[in-house]
């Protein structure tokens, strides 16, 4: 008698996971809680998880708990029913936040931060990448180690009661702060490579152009349209984190170099930003940033704002910038013509499609030779609001 082979999924099986929002009133935020908890449930597929439900709660002022006793009650008996292994929070916990919703809900919890920081460590392909995402994660988990060596605690005093715990703690802060100080030391390599690479460039007067913008706006499909490279492109979160640069040729025959960097995000961790200085360096550098836009997105607008505000941040408030309108063919199914490409400052786009590419590489050119021209004391491209 012949037995049957039996087959088994041996493919590891999506965190069930309950995702939390909170509002607090009178905070100047431009973003409703329902679309950052849509992008928080979005960030959350991307990781790998499967968000089954979703709570949110608006409050008065921050509470220890991050939500209240009352809700979090709710949450418990959601995680419970719904059999969630993680519970994952819309903003960055504190690390006594943290331990307090672990304690009361058993399961394990984690905030948007810890949420980009595992997309980031799955998209890294370079060793630059690599070291960055590797930085930030030290700087994150730093201050919340207290705790994880609770199974060294006992109850009670006398002998063998004090301090074993605390001890271990110290020295894995040691030892941390001895990695990131090993790992800032070499992505200084890194950065030292890239202005000597940055050097070369402005010796043989290339001019240099930089993409930013928000994350999933259709960056690195320009950027293969606009350089003939083949650089990975899919729709989703925070795909591009490694600096990529490539020849670009503009109709003026003018040298110059275009740069896909990191996308942007809601909420954007200073520890990213700080740790990911030396691939933005590119775009601090740029004669021209081309903000890229999706133009599909009902929330273009709020997108622009947070793009804004890291540039802002980072010092390029006064750099030149070109507002690029992505992703048209999401719009509407006809190619625009003419003057329709061109919209007060802004270049309507379809990376995809090809549609208002030329146009593009015309507002560049223009761009660049503006700014040859122009008096240093004015040097702002014009840009309207996405």
């Amino acid at each position: 008698m012949t037995r049957r082979k039996r087959s088994h999924w041996t493919a590891a099986r999506p965190e069930r996971a309950c995702l939390v929002g909170v509002r607090v009133r009178r905070r100047d935020k431009s973003w409703k809680l329902e679309d950052s908890v849509a992008e928080l449930d979005a960030l959350a597929r991307a990781a790998g998880a499967n968000p089954v439900a979703t709570i949110t709660q608006t409050l008065n002022a921050p509470l220890p708990t991050y939500v209240g006793t009352g809700k979090l009650e709710e949450i418990e008996d959601t995680v419970g029913a719904l059999h969630c292994e993680t519970v994952i929070c819309d903003d960055e916990l504190t690390p006594a936040q943290q331990r307090v919703l672990e304690d009361r809900l058993k399961v394990k919890v984690i905030d948007r931060t810890a949420l980009i920081l595992d997309i980031f460590a799955g998209r890294a392909r370079t060793r630059e990448g690599k070291l960055q995402v590797e930085l930030a994660q030290v700087e994150y988990l730093m201050p919340r180690l207290a705790g994880q060596w609770s199974h060294l605690e006992r109850l009670g005093g006398g002998i063998g009661t004090r301090g074993p715990g605390e001890s271990q703690i110290e020295t894995d802060r040691r030892l941390m702060r001895l990695k990131a100080r090993d790992l800032r030391r070499a992505i200084s390599n890194v950065r030292d490579q890239r202005g000597a690479q940055r050097r070369r460039r402005v010796r043989g007067d290339v001019r240099t152009v930089s993409l930013v913008g928000y994350t999933n706006a259709g960056k690195s499909a320009l950027f293969n349209t606009l350089t003939g490279s083949d650089i990975r492109s899919v729709d989703r979160p925070f795909e591009t984190l490694d600096t990529t640069t490539r020849r670009l040729y503009l109709p003026s025959g003018t040298p110059a170099t275009l740069s896909d960097t990191v996308g942007f995000i809601n909420k954007l961790p200073p520890i990213l930003i700080d740790a990911f200085n030396a691939t933005l360096e590119e775009a601090m550098f740029a004669d021209l940033l081309i903000h890229v836009a999706d133009i599909s997105n009902p929330l273009a607008a709020e997108a622009a704002e947070v793009v804004d505000g890291v540039l802002d941040n980072l010092g390029l408030a006064d750099t030149p910038r070109l507002l690029v309108l992505n992703k048209l063919d999401l719009v509407t199914k006809e190619p625009p013509t003419g003057d329709e490409i061109l919209e007060d400052g802004a270049v309507m786009t379809s990376a995809i499609k090809r549609w208002g590419i030329d146009e593009l590489r015309f507002a560049i050119d223009s761009a660049l030779n503006i700014e040859n021209s122009r008096d240093a004391s004015d040097n702002r491209v014009a840009v309207t609001s996405a």
